[in-house]
């Protein structure tokens, strides 16, 4: 099991933003809690659960163990995680 984060730099609200996302959600949230990225920060969207993080979460989750991955490499894994539609977590 591993926690992904990507270099997309999407500029949200004047930050650079990146997609962090694991093999399960669970992991997801469990890393997510203890590196202090808040929960509200999770889009359960339905091709492509993830957390939105700013540079210094980044680097953060990085230096927990997060591996760094392009954007189109955490696309493929995120759709993976992705849960099935019609499943009691399928989201927006």
């Amino acid at each position: 099991m591993a926690v992904y984060v990507d270099n997309a730099s999407i500029v949200f609200k004047g930050k650079p933003r990146h997609h962090l996302t694991a093999d399960t959600l669970e992991e997801l949230h469990g890393f997510c809690e203890r590196v202090g990225i808040k929960r509200c920060w999770f889009h359960n969207a339905r091709r492509h659960p993830h957390y939105d993080v700013t540079d210094v979460q980044r680097e953060a989750a990085i230096e927990a163990g997060a591996v760094a991955v392009s954007a189109r490499d955490l696309m493929l894994k995120a759709r993976a995680l992705a849960p099935s539609p019609g499943s009691s977590e399928a989201g927006s």
